[in-house]
């Protein structure tokens, strides 16, 4: 591709599939698969060999629901210092090792450096800055973002409480429609059946509401969504 040519200039080697150079050309797939599988086999050695009972408990149940591809919908809460971002590390290395496609987001940018490879979540899921309840991402269909987003086997969303329940509710809407010409039963499951891990600390920072008080701001969280 950098000096213009292509494999049909060289007869008669063969063109690889379709479906291969669609993830070639896809800059985003090629970024969340790139890393060292190996590097992070061993990573994953220590972080796995460190967890603690509950801890390991955790990362079990949502190994074990990405290796089925059941679907699913977690959230992973306790005060600061628990242990939830060793948690998502030890998750995220264990899945990119295999070759697996994790998106790690978090509610603040601070948050999301934490995580390797992390974004914010408005900027990943390209969510509405003005939020309503019928609100939607800008998520188009065939575009490179949600190819990535079909092939993704985790999102892990740090800090979740922080954000308003209609962000959520906004990417559940999002996904459905993304993935419900490759699964039909996907817009009846929560993000399209896409496996979501939420964490965060609900005695920290709650949803801002302007000029709001703790009615608004209660009505604003996470709790209560329909997801």
């Amino acid at each position: 591709m950098r000096n213009g040519k292509s494999l049909a200039d060289y007869k008669p080697l063969p063109m690889p599939a379709v479906a291969l150079l669609s993830q070639l050309n896809n800059r985003l797939i090629r970024e969340e698969t790139s890393y060292d599988r190996e590097q992070l086999r061993i990573e994953h050695n220590e972080l796995y060999n460190g967890l603690n009972s509950d801890q390991r408990n955790r990362f079990v149940s949502v190994i074990t629901v990405v290796t089925e591809k059941k679907g699913g919908l977690f959230f992973v809460y306790g005060h600061g210092g628990t242990g939830k971002t060793y948690v998502y590390r030890t998750l995220i290395v264990r899945l990119r090792s295999e070759g697996k496609i994790v998106l790690a987001v978090a509610s603040s940018g601070i948050t999301a450096l934490i995580l390797q490879g992390g974004q914010t979540a408005h900027s990943r899921f390209e969510i509405p800055i003005n939020l309503e309840e019928n609100s939607i991402c800008g998520i188009h269909q065939g575009t490179q973002l949600a190819e990535l987003i079909k092939q993704t086997s985790l999102i892990i969303w740090d800090e979740a409480p922080m954000h308003h329940r209609h962000a959520f509710e906004a990417v559940d809407k999002t996904l459905k429609d993304i993935l419900r010409f490759d699964d039909c039963n996907s817009c009846e499951k929560p993000f399209g059946a896409k496996i979501v891990l939420l964490g965060g600390d609900f005695r920290q920072i709650l949803p801002v509401v302007p000029k709001g008080g703790r009615h608004e701001v209660v009505l604003a969280s996470i709790n209560n969504s329909y997801l």
